[in-house]
């Protein structure tokens, strides 16, 4: 028998979180089917909509050697997307388990015959904190004033104490060189 695993997501900015998921994913099924949620479902889950639309970021994930197909996930009951798709295995990342929602899909998929696989989250980096980096990055800058003193060196200059100086020793050491020779 194949066992056909789903690893459902948004997939919105793609990163190594979701690469791991993927990869782990696969490494537990025969063949991975992957859920790429709607734009409309992802702004009703999460009051917003994705950064990047949902043809890319299912071009994206179709185009990871470890995902034999991907789909759009429409319905917010997964079991409407079991019905669809014949998963044996659903993997999630593991920041999902123990959540009132994922405790009652652990029952409903036991019910039906379906693992639910929980994988590490990868802490370092997320969707979400990319969003929020793309979205200071776009704010307006405001005008602050900081004393020259705080201010970073900027990296065209890094350094360039340390080569003064290196040119102050050497001229030290080539006046010393001019007297020895003079005595």
């Amino acid at each position: 028998m194949i066992r056909i695993g789903f690893a459902p997501g948004v997939y919105d900015l793609f990163h190594v979180g979701h690469l791991n998921i993927l990869r782990e994913a696969r490494r537990h099924c025969d063949r991975l089917v992957a859920g790429v949620t709607s734009d409309e479902l992802t702004e009703r889950l999460k009051g917003r909509t994705p950064v990047v639309p949902l043809a890319e970021r299912l071009d994206i994930v179709r185009s990871v050697r470890y995902v034999d197909d991907a789909v759009v996930e429409s319905e917010v009951d997964k079991l409407t997307t079991w019905k669809r798709v014949g998963f044996h295995r659903i993997f999630k990342g593991d920041d999902w388990r123990g959540t009132p929602k994922w405790l009652e899909l652990e029952r409903r998929f036991a019910e039906v015959g379906v693992d639910v696989v929980y994988f590490p989250y990868t802490m370092h980096t997320s969707s979400t904190k990319l969003r929020s980096a793309l979205e200071m990055l776009a704010a307006p800058q405001q005008s602050v004033e900081i004393p020259s003193a705080q201010l970073p060196v900027p990296l065209h200059q890094e350094g360039a104490h340390e080569q003064d100086m290196g040119r102050e020793q050497r001229a030290v050491h080539r006046k010393e060189d001019v007297l020895t020779s003079q005595e």
